[in-house]
């Protein structure tokens, strides 16, 4: 009780403090560099002292309404490893022509104790660095001095747009503690948005206006505030986390209306469901216009159709020819780049340049085909109607019998029906020709296979040599030969035998370039640290290096779902001869378990036969995504799991 008296007293006045605190930009205090360690959170090894922003918007004759953001941070290093957030990136919209966004007025401080003076070292411009990232975005660098354990660094710039209505989110949780948080952005009245809570940490929001002027016309700023204390880090120390901004708490500002007739302008409704979001999309002249361009590839498909008849047979057919004739750029995007035209000339293009080209070169051989607006991985889950929502495009081709195939040709090693990971996000919304839409399922019903048979003998010597095949399937497949298939046979048999503690004496990967394979890895392999002996008894673990020895789940509770991208199997046959003099003492029990609503299953079985003690394990995932609420479940599944799996084979000699 007295424990808890005391920690409930350092609370109170940790909050009493930051209540109190002085944000005003260069004046940090002798208790703010004395703190050894944050007082609610002692493993950061950083925290926001302050974080402010403030979004309003600014308007000139020349250019009309901007957005101006202006950021004021300060933040508490604690350990060299909180030295990272000494270095700051900020990204920003540059192309090479049209309207481009600027960071200004930049000023920095590094403040820190000397002989118990509270000293100061000011950002130089050395310290100021701008990166052209590609040809349309740029980022500035900015890097404190003088950095040091205690020192506490405050930072402010200003963010200048011509895009008033992209409103960066509020968020609320950054990856280390923040002490204070005060964000407030501001609308005038002639743009509506609508504000939409996002995450699982939420901050009391306040919504007021004030009368704001341009020359002779008057209007109301609406203005909402959120300020908060004492935010807990949003860490990501959990397994199988697809995008943790997803559950990053926050507010998402979508543009509703704009209403202009009051000033001799016009009234525009903007995305307020997933169809109007759609027919939006599709209208544009860089989406659905740029299906209906084909005379640039006619020559080319009447060559592909000559020797393909089936629909399969063109859909496959075209697929390869679209990945061989314009490769990826790396650019992501639901709108084309180039347009398909210039990207199949130049060879090159973005997601949807790519994408839309191959579905209009479908629709041309005669197949139900239609564009699929995806959001990345990386974009997060749409969980409202949003234009940026979306930030890729795939192809689906449906049939009459309801069954379709997904198609991804920005990635060289993808099948139809298996997409690449980033674009394994929840559902996709199919665009029609005439702009309707529907939802359809990006998750594969294909598991992502990966299939392992060993054969083993175990020498006089006790050493353990034999024979594993390895067979990949499907995303598996994809992904192997992504990682892979660039890397020199030396590096991966270094890599193989270090993570399995193995000597390899053959080493041959079969179908890395023949997609319509699975991948095969055959290896001949040695070791002498797979068997424990004691006495006259030899323990083995039925799996050998294929065994799962560790829980990747270990927290008591959990937040998030698990996202495994797929489903997936893991299936394991090991055969085992057993050396000459030894005789069975022991075999591990038949295993196996299964998870609510078919979500996953475990078999496990050894048997012997023979000379031989033989094992199969099979681990298998019927769904993409295991919901939160499962996580109890999940976690003891897998405490099984690795329990019965390190159970070992006991010989004894005879």
């Amino acid at each position: 009780m007295k424990k808890k008296i005391i920690v409930l007293f350092i609370l109170i006045a940790q909050i009493a403090t930051v209540s109190a605190q002085n944000y005003k930009f260069g004046k940090v205090s002798k208790e703010e560099l004395e703190e050894k360690f944050h007082p609610i959170d002692s493993t950061a090894d950083a925290s926001y002292l302050y974080k402010y922003r403030r979004s309003y918007f600014n308007y000139s004759d020349t250019q009309g309404f901007q957005l101006i953001t202006e950021i004021h941070q300060r933040i508490k290093i604690y350990t060299k490893e909180g030295f990272e957030y000494a270095t700051k990136s900020i990204n920003y919209y540059n192309p090479d022509s049209g309207e481009r966004e600027s960071v200004n007025s930049i000023k920095g401080y590094t403040f820190y104790l000397k002989n118990g003076k509270v000293e100061k070292e000011k950002l130089s411009k050395d310290g100021i660095f701008q990166e052209k990232i590609n040809e349309y975005n740029s980022r500035k660098k900015i890097t404190m001095s003088k950095i040091i354990e205690g020192c506490v660094l405050e930072l402010k710039y200003t963010i200048v747009s011509p895009y008033p209505t992209s409103i960066e989110d509020v968020e609320f949780q950054k990856s280390i503690p923040i002490k204070k948080l005060k964000s407030q952005i501001e609308f005038p009245e002639y743009y509506t948005f609508k504000t939409i809570a996002k995450g699982y940490y939420s901050v009391p929001m306040t919504n007021t206006s004030k009368g704001s002027k341009i020359g002779n016309t008057n209007f109301r700023t609406e203005i909402f505030n959120f300020e908060d204390e004492n935010i807990p880090a949003l860490k990501n120390n959990e397994a199988y986390v697809a995008n943790i901004n997803n559950y990053r708490g926050g507010v998402k500002f979508e543009l509703a209306q704009t209403n202009f007739i009051s000033i001799g302008g016009d009234f525009k409704n903007y995305s307020n469901s997933w169809e109007t979001v759609s027919k939006q999309i599709f209208k544009s002249t860089s989406f659905g216009s740029e299906l209906d361009k084909s005379s640039y590839y006619k020559d080319d498909l009447e060559k592909i159709l000559a020797n393909n008849t089936t629909d399969q047979d063109k859909i496959g057919a075209i697929f390869e020819f679209v990945k061989s004739q314009v490769k990826w750029n790396g650019f992501y995007g639901k709108y084309a780049e180039k347009g398909v035209r210039a990207a199949y000339k130049e060879n090159t293009g973005n997601v949807a340049d790519i994408n839309l080209m191959l579905t209009s070169m479908l629709r041309s051989a005669g197949l139900e085909a239609n564009p699929v607006l995806v959001s990345s991985r990386g974009n997060g889950v749409p969980l409202f109607p949003t234009l940026n929502g979306f930030d890729y495009v795939i192809s689906i081709v449906q049939f009459p019998d309801n069954s379709y195939v997904l198609l991804d040709a920005t990635e060289l090693y993808s099948l139809p029906n298996v997409l690449p990971v980033r674009a394994l996000n929840w559902d996709g919304r199919i665009v029609t020709k005439d702009g309707t839409s529907s939802w359809v399922k990006l998750s594969s019903t294909k598991h992502a296979i990966e299939d392992n048979m060993m054969m083993v003998k175990i020498s006089d010597d006790l050493i353990v040599e034999g024979l594993i095949r390895t067979k990949y399937e499907n995303l598996n497949a994809l992904n192997f030969r992504k990682n892979y298939n660039h890397i020199k046979e030396e590096e991966l048999i270094k890599d193989y035998e270090e993570n399995n503690n193995i000597e390899t004496e053959e080493f041959k990967i079969l179908n890395q370039e023949d997609i319509y394979k699975d991948i095969v890895r055959n290896v001949k392999f040695s070791s002498e640290d797979l068997i424990e002996q004691i006495g006259n008894k030899l323990y083995i673990e039925p799996n050998l290096f294929l065994t799962k020895r560790e829980n990747p789940f270990k927290l008591a509770e959990r937040k998030y779902p698990v996202d495994f991208a797929t489903a997936w199997r893991d299936i394991n046959r090991v055969s085992i001869e057993i050396p000459e003099g030894y005789t069975v003492e022991k075999l591990p029990e038949s295993l196996a378990i299964a998870l609510p609503n078919n979500l996953g299953v475990f078999k496990y079985q050894v048997s012997q036969n023979g000379n031989k003690v033989k094992s199969l394990s099979i681990l298998e995932f019927n769904s993409a995504m295991i919901p939160s609420e499962y996580y109890a479940y999940l976690k003891d599944f897998y405490s099984k799991l690795v329990k019965k799996q390190t159970e070992k084979i006991v010989l004894i000699k005879s």
